[in-house]
């Protein structure tokens, strides 16, 4: 019985060495919004706008996955744009506004794809280590290849790339745009109501009520 341990061993270190067979299919990008609005990720930003984003489920299944969980909890709502470099990305999804922090979730896996990174892409952040992704996601402004396979495209910009162009800039921006509100088509939430904030009366002192009167 010892002289088959050897072989057997030598088998099982073989199958665990084998790569994982990549069985995803790659379609295109369908703008049409009536089909699986489940799948069409909405956006609506502080610069009054609401951007439309097609979800890519079979190219990276759980980073969608993860960014459905994360909407429908209401994650995304309130949190900047924190890093927005003209001519190259606008990154958000980070609760704390620094770039350092995520989700309460665990870290994915990569699901890097074969899918070029041309304007309007919406990919994942990601640390230096590959398995680091969360919740923090950037849209691309302009082809950036050199990020292909390196970093998940999950999705693409389907509606209003114009409104994206105008998140403010800066690293961090000083008046950051905000996503107020993210929700899924299928959801049919209306636009959020985008209201300045109220303006705080004056503090009435003895000072004021003793002052004289002007002048007329």
């Amino acid at each position: 019985m010892l002289a088959f341990s050897g072989p057997a061993l030598a088998q099982d270190e073989a199958e665990e060495e084998a790569p994982t067979l990549d069985t995803r299919t790659y379609p295109t990008v369908n703008f049409d919004q009536s089909e699986k609005p489940e799948n069409v990720w909405v956006l609506d930003l502080s610069n009054g706008e609401r951007v439309k984003i097609r979800l890519m489920e079979e190219w990276a299944p759980k980073h969608v996955e993860r960014i459905k969980t994360l909407t429908q909890q209401g994650f995304y709502d309130g949190i900047i744009f924190h890093r927005v470099i003209d001519g190259f990305m606008a990154q958000g999804g980070d609760p704390t506004g620094t770039g350092q922090g995520g989700s309460e979730l665990p870290n994915l896996n990569e699901e890097f794809n074969p899918m070029p990174h041309v304007r309007g892409t919406v990919s994942m952040a990601r640390a230096t280590e590959e398995d680091s992704a969360n919740s923090q996601f950037f849209i691309v402004f302009y082809p950036r290849f050199s990020l292909d396979k390196r970093y998940t495209n999950f999705g693409r910009v389907i509606e209003n790339m114009a409104a994206v162009d105008a998140i403010n800039k800066g690293e961090p921006p000083s008046q950051p745009t905000r996503i107020l509100q993210a929700s899924l088509a299928s959801d049919n939430r209306p636009v959020p109501v985008n209201a300045p904030p109220a303006q705080a009366e004056p503090e009435v002192t003895a000072d004021l009520l003793s002052a004289p009167l002007e002048s007329q």
